[in-house]
């Protein structure tokens, strides 16, 4: 039988699939996820999920009997890799399962902002009503270009949103091929800088590593138009928060949407708190009741498909 630790409690539809394979599979959650409580617990367990707590190197160096972490979401810059690699233990994520609910809160985003919702709504409840209507500046989406950046499935699934607006789709991606992306109808760009100057819309879908961590910084927002706004779902750190909150109060942009911070939970002094040109959500992008049962079952399933040998290719993540 296989000891699985479940590192922060998720939604019970996953925990089901172990309850219906309890002989091959006992769990345990784990809520305290502290450094010294994880030490102590995570060396007699064979796998384990994870959310948005970290596992690092003092934790996993102790971990001579873990063979797979699970994770609940795409992201894995809460664990550290080079252990993984030392010790081989597999890494897998729910590479399925947030697609639909992200690109769905990137549009959530895109309009709200545009329609300057959140001023509408303010006036009406101080009974201003139409009062201050014409000071409060709103766009269209329709026709207008949009820059993705990085085209992973997200990325793809935001394709069709996008086109119900007649948007010009501009696509940043090393990694993917010009064929695919022009074979759905968009465009590739090759000079990031560049595509900054055209763009209406700008929407990050990338990891946050060496490369991209401060991918948006003072330099690439001058670039931008002053009627840009940019969306970060991805990760904090991608966007470098003093230089964003700078541009949108010398409205060198229009607008922002972040649903994720270089420090979470993000601290109150935070400039962006104040910055009422930005809209902010507390990482719950792919918090809808549909994504987080998909989710949790895939979680739980990759672990199951792990032990049993027949993982999902897409599944795993390459150390």
């Amino acid at each position: 039988m296989y000891k699985i630790a479940i590192i922060e409690e998720f939604h019970k539809s996953g925990l089901k699939l172990f309850d219906n394979n309890n002989q091959n599979f006992k769990y345990d959650i784990i809520n305290d996820a502290s450094e010294n409580n994880l030490k102590k617990l995570l060396p007699q367990y064979d796998g384990c999920t994870l959310r948005v707590s970290k596992l690092t190197e003092n934790i996993l160096d102790k971990c001579d009997k873990l063979r797979v972490i699970s994770r609940h979401g795409v992201g894995y810059d809460n664990i550290h890799l080079d252990t993984l690699k030392k010790k081989n233990i597999s890494l897998l994520i729910t590479a399925n399962a947030n697609a639909i609910a992200v690109a769905e809160h990137v549009m959530y985003l895109m309009l709200s902002i545009s329609k300057g919702i959140v001023s509408h709504d303010n006036s009406v409840r101080k009974g201003l009503f139409k009062k201050g209507i014409r000071n409060i500046q709103t766009l269209e989406l329709h026709k207008k270009e949009i820059l993705i950046i990085g085209f992973g499935r997200i990325g793809k699934s935001l394709i069709k949103k996008c086109k119900s607006f007649e948007m010009k789709i501009n696509i940043f991606d090393p990694f993917v091929d010009d064929k695919t992306i022009s074979s759905l109808g968009c465009n590739k760009v090759n000079d990031l800088n560049n595509a900054f100057k055209t763009a209406d819309y700008i929407t990050l879908h990338v990891p946050l590593n060496d490369k991209t961590k401060n991918m948006i910084n003072e330099n690439s927002l001058k670039n931008m138009k002053k009627t840009a706004i940019i969306i970060n779902t991805a990760r904090g750190g991608v966007i470098n928060e003093r230089d964003l909150d700078k541009a949108l109060r010398e409205k060198i942009i229009f607008g922002a949407g972040i649903d994720v911070f270089e420090k979470e939970p993000i601290d109150l002094d935070n400039p962006l708190i104040k910055n009422d040109r930005v809209l902010l959500s507390p990482h719950s992008a792919t918090f809808t009741d549909e994504c987080k049962i998909r989710m949790a079952k895939q979680t739980v399933q990759n672990i199951i498909d792990f032990f049993e040998n027949k993982v999902d290719k897409s599944m795993i993540v390459k150390l």
